[in-house]
């Protein structure tokens, strides 16, 4: 979820119809924090490569959840979950009209049930930046070959990333895990995303990569 997201819309064209069915909900109920539109399309394309089973925690008003189901194949599960049990009755209704999509109420570790998955997005839970919040266990939530996201990071300038000044261990967590090849991605000036794969051989380059470690 980003600060001021649901927002980062305005104009925007080409949006998947359900991605805009979710917007309407979030605007309707004053939720701000959407994931942005280039968080969004990282989803979508990832969410193609899927299987089976897509997982997500966050799901706040539906709009990640959104681009994920418009970006999957027909037959792949997702299953998100929101500890907000109002939020999560209202993305609820968002996605009543399809069977494939779950939406739970309650903590973030009830995505434990339902995995492993090909794509894990941690946008509400799992992702160790704040105290308390363990990351996920992506050795058991993942299935091999499969993909985890963690996003709304500031990009970093040089090894090793920091933030406010100081080493971003959680963000290190990610691109140094040893079950992972992990790359950060820069999706806008002040918008990254770690996305990790288990089981890959390498990291392909690309030039939106921000800092990777082989």
């Amino acid at each position: 979820m980003a600060q001021h997201g649901t927002d980062a819309y305005t104009g925007a064209d080409g949006l998947p119809p359900l991605v805009r069915h979710a917007l309407s909900a979030a605007r309707a109920h004053g939720f701000p924090f959407s994931c942005r539109p280039e968080q969004g399309r990282l989803l979508h394309t990832l969410a193609g490569g899927a299987r089976l089973r897509i997982g997500e925690t966050g799901t706040g008003l539906g709009v990640g959840l959104a681009w994920l189901a418009s970006g999957a194949a027909p037959g792949v599960r997702l299953v998100s979950v929101e500890r907000d049990p109002e939020r999560a009755r209202r993305a609820a209704e968002v996605f009543a009209g399809r069977p494939a999509v779950t939406v739970l109420t309650g903590d973030w570790r009830r995505i434990e049930e339902y995995g492993p998955f090909d794509l894990l997005v941690l946008d509400g839970g799992g992702q160790g930046k704040e105290p308390g919040d363990a990351p996920a266990d992506v050795e058991r939530l993942l299935a091999p070959g499969g993909t985890v996201v963690v996003d709304d990071f500031t990009p970093a300038a040089g090894w090793p990333p920091l933030h406010e000044g100081r080493v971003d261990r959680a963000r290190l967590h990610w691109l140094e895990h040893p079950a992972l090849r992990a790359v950060e991605l820069r999706l806008a000036a002040d918008l990254s995303a770690v996305v990790g794969t288990r089981g890959c051989r390498k990291v392909l380059s690309s030039p939106a990569v921000g800092t990777a470690r082989q």
